[in-house]
């Protein structure tokens, strides 16, 4: 069991991974949008953050009040994309303050998952 929860998380982090890669080819690009590419790896880091929050295969208890920030930070990334790559489709651009903001929430998230104890 401990080694399937162990898959689970690499698969997390590769949609980590895929998310925030993408996003920074599109920063150092300089074109500043979003991306299908990071819309599948937020799919992946969620589905696969949303099976490690079940309490399986562990011998410790879970921090639920972490697991419910990074939801919530999830959440926003999701719906920053979602109202991006609309109005990206609309008027062809998007405001650079939400191109940033999903790295910054990102990179967040990230750093919640590493430093949060």
């Amino acid at each position: 069991m401990e080694i399937l929860r162990h898959v689970v998380v690499l698969v997390h982090l590769v949609g980590f991974a895929v998310l925030f890669g993408a996003w920074v080819v599109e920063a150092v690009n300089g074109k500043r949008r979003f991306t299908r590419v990071m819309d599948w790896g937020l799919a992946i880091a969620a589905v696969a953050g949303l099976i490690l929050a079940a309490p399986w295969g562990i011998e410790y208890e879970l921090n639920y009040v972490k697991l419910g920030v990074k939801l919530v930070i999830l959440l926003a990334i999701g719906a920053l994309l979602g109202i991006g790559r609309g109005r990206q489709r609309k008027t062809g651009s998007l405001p650079p303050a939400m191109f940033w903001a999903v790295g910054v929430l990102t990179l967040t998230n990230a750093a919640i998952a590493v430093i949060w104890r």
